[in-house]
């Protein structure tokens, strides 16, 4: 059987319904974006594309797409009034609206799950446009592991999808909405006590050297790795995303070995929530070896931190001096949990 094409359109003319109040227009997905902008209720827009951003809840819909409508603009979609339904609209890449096609050179076949084991449902013929509506780790195909839905119960390999403008950031199937930082230091410390608290439960790591890690490996939550992925501790993939994470994806970071640091990409994991970030730092501090000398002063915060750092959590020569002071400029310590 063959796959339905794609129902792409160059024009997706509509209006806002902001309830008799203005919008404001971002400069990326999120409310911590820069308001660049203002749009009336019933304001005739046109989109370009698609990004997933922050989730909204609107007039219109609860959504975390968000949509670009020129020029560096943004706004939500949960208050567009698309008539009489949403349209397939691109998504985004840095330079533009990209539609993906099958690049298979031959014949591709649509599987009813993320790999060659599943069976096959449809055919897409080369050329052919398909609607990627998000990534999902499966078997090894042609060297990737990772596959693309192009619709419910149907997926191809992203080894045979290009994009006509560029590749966009597509989320992982079910996948939480990207976070928007708010609050400063003191809401991202308050936001995420809780998370570190149950994972020095469940593992006996530091909540105060958890948090350390997180502030200082996601840049108080801002850095792209933790807004859009739920990376909150730089966690790589080493060839998959383990037990907890749902896909692995490319990034640019920084590496050093001794007093040299140069810039360079690597493979980090992709999670579907920052629940699942804090479960899999304690999960991997506890469980490896590496870390075993760690784990034997759990009740010594600066100890601890000084040991994950010797057994190479972190290229960086200040990484544990960095952890500590953190630490004690904020008093982290306060939320460790007593250790039986």
């Amino acid at each position: 059987m063959p796959l339905p094409a794609a129902a792409f359109t160059s024009s997706l003319d509509t209006k806002i319904d902001s309830e008799s109040v203005s919008l404001n227009i971002r400069s990326g997905p999120g409310t911590d974006k820069s308001v660049v902008g203002s749009l009336n209720d019933d304001d005739s827009i046109s989109v370009e594309c698609q990004l997933w951003g922050e989730h909204i809840e609107g007039t219109q819909r609860s959504s975390p797409f968000w949509n670009r409508i020129g020029g560096g603009r943004f706004i939500a979609d949960a208050y567009v009034a698309w008539s009489p339904s949403r349209p397939v609209v691109p998504w985004c890449s840095s330079s533009g609206p990209t539609h993906s096609r099958v690049t298979a050179g031959t014949g591709l076949n649509v599987r009813s799950g993320p790999g060659t084991e599943h069976s096959v449902v449809a055919q897409a013929s080369d050329g052919s446009p398909v609607e990627v509506t998000c990534l999902t780790w499966g078997s090894e195909a042609a060297g990737s592991y990772v596959w693309m839905r192009i619709g419910e119960g149907r997926y191809v390999s992203a080894v045979y999808v290009g994009w006509s403008s560029g590749i966009p950031w597509i989320p992982w199937c079910g996948q939480d909405a990207a976070v928007a930082a708010h609050g400063g230091t003191a809401g991202f410390i308050s936001s995420s006590a809780e998370a570190a608290r149950e994972s020095q439960r469940q593992h006996k790591v530091p909540a105060s050297v958890t948090l350390a890690q997180a502030i200082l490996e996601s840049g108080w939550g801002r850095s792209t790795l933790t807004r859009d992925d739920h990376n909150y501790f730089g966690m790589k993939c080493f060839g998959s995303p383990g037990p907890l994470a749902i896909g692995c994806r490319n990034y640019a970071t920084h590496e050093c070995s001794g007093q040299n640091c140069w810039s360079t990409h690597d493979d980090f994991r992709s999670y579907r929530s920052t629940k699942d970030s804090y479960v899999d730092h304690g999960r991997q501090l506890s469980s490896m070896s590496r870390y075993a000398e760690a784990m034997k002063h759990a009740g010594d915060p600066d100890r601890f931190a000084r040991e994950v750092h010797a057994a190479g959590y972190a290229t960086s020569p200040a990484y544990a001096d960095k952890l500590i002071e953190l630490m004690r400029q904020y008093n982290l310590y306060q939320y460790d949990v007593p250790v039986a």
